[in-house]
């Protein structure tokens, strides 16, 4: 029976999907309004459910599409608060754990040929590192450097790359902010619990929440965080399998939970798995980590979360970034594919850079027409 561990490679491991979760996390925070301690508080507590049930390094995201249209829309109109957030969750958790308790997510699943999944995930992939590239240039000598020992250490065992790129990259913030030490000088350790969020909604938060938030989620959420993120696991970790049906349903009482508490949406993305994968990961191990040290942040240190993401720079994010996508995109190869395959599944990808709930509809729609003879190569 597998069994988590808790040596120094899940703890380079844990750290894996920083990349992607600290811009978020701080997005809400900051144009939102949400509250920063019930937001890593909801993350905790469900990495280290995911890490005691699943026993793999099975991410726990942001959802994508409403974060990003959610953060983008609340910087220019005053339609989308967190209220409208909230409501989204609670909607796409319902529906999850609808597809989930009833099998329909896997019926769903059965019907997506393999070249589009395999699409999507190498989209993905280099997507993750077209973002990982963006953000290394904010300041490119350090990226650059930081890239180098990154890769220099990245099969390592007993110097863990991830530590390594960490210590670094604090190291660098502090040089070059010297007043980031007086700030944190003035941290104060004091008792913060989640908010209640379910008082506060109203019927047009669950309507502009359901239509604009979403429902646009439901296509990314089935391509990434159900089914790449199946193939993921099950093609890295065969001894610990999943199902379409438990994913759903994780996302489903993950979601709910996470609306009741002020949290944002929340998924398992193929390419957080990657990410804790890449730096050492096998095990749930690391998302217990990296769990109880968000619950530990969110619950004692809720005033000093913006000002701790801090001693990340961004370029280090990006070399996190960089290194997920390139894990996740090596993992989209099938021999057996002949030219159609290949064609749907670098469209798919190609597609899957810029929506990848697009992709995934111009996939299954591609796939039709080459299977009844409309269009060929």
């Amino acid at each position: 029976m597998a069994t988590n561990k808790f040596n120094r490679m899940e703890w380079a491991g844990a750290f894996g999907d920083l990349g992607t979760l600290i811009p978020f996390v701080i997005a809400y925070i900051t144009l939102l309004d949400f509250d920063p301690s019930s937001i890593l508080f909801v993350l905790g507590i469900w990495q280290i459910f995911v890490g005691l049930y699943f026993k793999t390094p099975f991410p726990v995201q942001p959802m994508k599409a409403i974060g990003a249209i959610a953060t983008t829309q609340a910087a220019q109109t005053l339609v989308i608060t967190s209220g409208t957030v909230y409501a989204a969750g609670l909607v796409t958790g319902v529906v999850w754990l609808f597809l989930g308790l009833t099998g329909l997510a896997t019926k769903l699943a059965k019907i997506i040929a393999r070249p589009i999944t395999l699409g999507i995930i190498l989209g993905l992939g280099i997507a993750f590192m077209l973002n990982g590239v963006e953000k290394i240039s904010d300041n490119w000598w350090l990226g650059a450097i930081a890239l180098a020992g990154t890769l220099f250490f990245l099969n390592n065992k007993r110097f863990p790359a991830m530590l390594i790129l960490l210590i670094f990259g604090a190291a660098v913030a502090l040089f070059k902010n010297p007043e980031l030490i007086d700030e944190f000088k003035k941290i104060t350790v004091s008792v913060h619990l989640p908010e209640f969020s379910f008082r506060e909604l109203t019927v047009n938060d669950f309507l502009v929440g359901a239509v604009f938030l979403a429902l646009p989620q439901l296509p990314l959420t089935l391509g990434n965080a159900l089914i790449a993120i199946k193939e993921e696991n099950n093609r890295l970790f065969a001894d610990r399998p999943v199902t379409e049906n438990k994913i759903a349903m994780s996302t489903g009482v993950m979601n709910v939970f996470s609306s009741m508490f002020s949290g944002m949406p929340l998924c398992h993305g193929a390419g957080g798995m990657a990410g804790h994968v890449r730096f050492g990961a096998t095990t749930g191990g690391a998302c217990i980590i990296i769990g109880s040290i968000l619950l530990l942040i969110a619950l004692f240190l809720g005033d000093s979360i913006v000002l701790l993401f801090k001693i990340f720079p961004i370029p280090i994010l990006g070399v996190i970034l960089f290194l997920a996508g390139a894990q996740l995109a090596l993992g989209a190869r099938d021999k057996g594919f002949n030219k159609i395959d290949r064609f749907i599944l670098y469209s798919v990808a190609a597609i899957s850079i810029w929506n990848v709930g697009i992709a995934f509809l111009y996939g299954l729609f591609v796939n039709w027409l080459f299977s009844k003879g409309v269009i060929k190569l």
